[in-house]
């Protein structure tokens, strides 16, 4: 038996494109390093891996694959997604060990603490998996109306949502703005934390052998103001959330976004260890409402 020290084999970090792993298709990565409280005085922490730093070709494939992937996932019914992302939760309770080590390293946290993010994000999978089969029923339902009609709402997805995700909160903050998207039958394009990425990317390992199908999570890393900017202004895509943007990158990408009359979901100061409502579920919900007769009405009643 050799004495010789092996030599750990470093992990590979890609991207997550239409249930692929691509590099970004301009070749360039760059440096992410762990967040500590000694990194923070000295200026840059222990190295940990070199990030695909996406282009806006990767952004614009990304729309693409999302796209493709939205009839289908819109068109699966509501228990189906929430037997999709129970499964995301199962899958990611068996790699837990791996992110909370990530986690740890992305945020500069201990390793219970990292723990308890880690849990956190699992049980909120379990949450949206819970609302798929009823946010229809608490935001939609029949409406009084005078004469003899059935005025009937419901709730339906908008489409492509791109999310910029925290950049403070790089996997219980990521879950907690992408899960809310696809619960209601939207397809994702992500942007990863710019400075934390790898939490983001290797949840796209755990997506990809978690029933969800390829494309309707797509998730990018790289620096955020260059990946945020085309989806902004592209035309197929249909909402944005701007919740790993600051002040100044939020206003003009609400600009951008105003050019195809995108939703825009503002940031804002979320603790997301808090159980979140429905907001982010309605935020890309548009309303269908239909009427129909139901004939004429007598004087002893409906006629049907």
């Amino acid at each position: 038996m050799s004495d010789e020290q092996r030599l750990s084999v470093f992990k590979t970090y890609k991207l997550y494109v239409g249930g692929k792993f691509p590099r970004s298709e301009s070749g360039r990565v760059y440096e992410v390093t762990a967040r500590t409280s000694a990194a923070d005085a000295a200026g840059k922490g222990k190295w940990l891996a070199n990030a695909p730093q996406s282009s806006r070709k990767d952004a614009r494939d990304a729309v693409v694959a999302a796209r493709k992937a939205f009839g289908g996932w819109s068109g699966a019914t509501a228990y189906n997604r929430g037997q999709v992302l129970y499964r995301v939760a199962e899958m990611l309770e068996g790699r837990r060990e791996q992110f909370v080590r990530e986690v740890a390293d992305a945020e500069g946290l201990s390793k219970s603490k990292a723990a308890a993010v880690v849990d956190a994000a699992i049980d909120r999978w379990v949450w949206y998996a819970g609302w798929t089969d009823k946010i229809a029923q608490v935001i939609g339902g029949a409406n009084p109306v005078a004469g003899p009609f059935f005025n009937l709402s419901s709730p339906e997805p908008t489409g492509v949502v791109a999310v910029l995700a925290p950049q403070e909160s790089s996997f219980l903050g990521l879950v907690s703005v992408v899960a809310p998207v696809i619960a209601t039958g939207n397809t994702a394009v992500v942007v990863a934390s710019e400075k934390a990425p790898l939490p983001a990317l290797s949840l796209g390992e755990v997506l990809a052998t978690s029933d969800v199908p390829g494309g309707v999570v797509n998730i990018l890393s790289g620096r955020t103001a260059e990946i945020a900017a085309p989806l902004a202004a592209h035309q197929d895509v249909n909402a944005i959330d701007l919740a790993g943007a600051d002040e100044t990158l939020a206003k003009e990408l609400e600009i951008a976004a105003a050019d195809n009359l995108k939703r825009v979901l503002r940031p804002q100061a979320v603790d997301y260890f808090r159980t979140p409502g429905t907001d982010r579920m309605t935020a890309f919900l548009e309303t269908k409402t239909v009427w129909h007769p139901t004939g004429s009405l007598g004087a002893s009643g409906s006629s049907y």
